[in-house]
């Protein structure tokens, strides 16, 4: 599966892939830093889906290659940014065509009898996370996210609660991206025999207490998401999150 990769700002950009990134504000739910470098990043990432609509509804070939200048010109902006090439980021960002809409991200919590949570080890920067990835066009979120947890773990499942549809950019889920990303949570149950898990993505699996959790890769999920996603699973009668 295609992972999207990061738009580092100027001078967080090291070695260890995760990036330490405060919030502001005094909640949990305060957005990601509001600084000078990430607002540029934010008008770069419009530019370019403004040029990715464009380009969907114009027949006009003048208006076209207007459009496709200011998709180059985003991801030069985005280019200056990272660090990384432009041509790079330009074809990252022309993936996707029709009028643009942001990514979902599915995410699967499982909980055992004595509330330790499933997670995996990424192969891309040996930190945990839970099973999960983009959604596929043709999956419903709840296959998707089924998909997802027996490819990564090769435990079976089903989804019997959407636990949150959080947006990426407000949740402190660092680094950024050149994409607008949705993040849905799902509460799902274990059933059936369990498989040996995909090799391709997987370093290992394991079930963890939420209060001793190993380092996670906190660009999939963060210490409060596992903390809200044990509360439904304590409650399910609480209402599904929202940004």
């Amino acid at each position: 599966m295609t992972r999207a990769q990061p738009v580092f700002l100027a001078g967080e950009r090291d070695a260890g892939v995760q990036v330490p990134w405060k919030p502001c504000g005094d909640g949990d739910n305060a957005g990601v830093a509001r600084t000078a470098a990430d607002a540029v990043r934010r008008i770069g990432v419009k530019l370019a889906a403004l040029a990715q609509d464009g380009l969907a509804y114009t027949s006009d070939e003048y208006d076209r290659d207007r459009y496709r200048q200011v998709s180059r010109l985003a991801a030069e902006l985005l280019s200056v940014l990272s660090g990384r090439p432009a041509d790079e980021l330009a074809v990252e960002l022309g993936r996707d065509s029709g009028y643009a809409t942001p990514k979902i991200d599915v995410r699967g919590v499982m909980f055992d009898d004595h509330e330790r949570v499933l997670l995996m080890r990424e192969k891309t920067d040996g930190r945990w996370s839970l099973p999960g990835g983009w959604a596929d066009p043709g999956d419903s979120p709840a296959a998707a996210v089924t998909r997802e947890i027996l490819e990564e773990t090769g435990y079976h499942s089903s989804a019997v609660k959407l636990i949150a549809c959080w947006d990426r950019e407000l949740q402190d889920n660092p680094p950024p991206l050149p994409v607008h990303v949705y993040k849905l949570f799902f509460l799902c149950r274990s059933g059936g025999a369990v498989q040996p898990p995909a090799a391709l993505e997987t370093a290992g699996i394991g079930w963890f207490d939420v209060s001793a959790l190993p380092p996670l890769s906190l660009g999939r999920v963060n210490h409060r998401q596992l903390e809200r996603a044990l509360a439904h699973h304590r409650d399910p009668a609480l209402p599904t999150e929202f940004d």
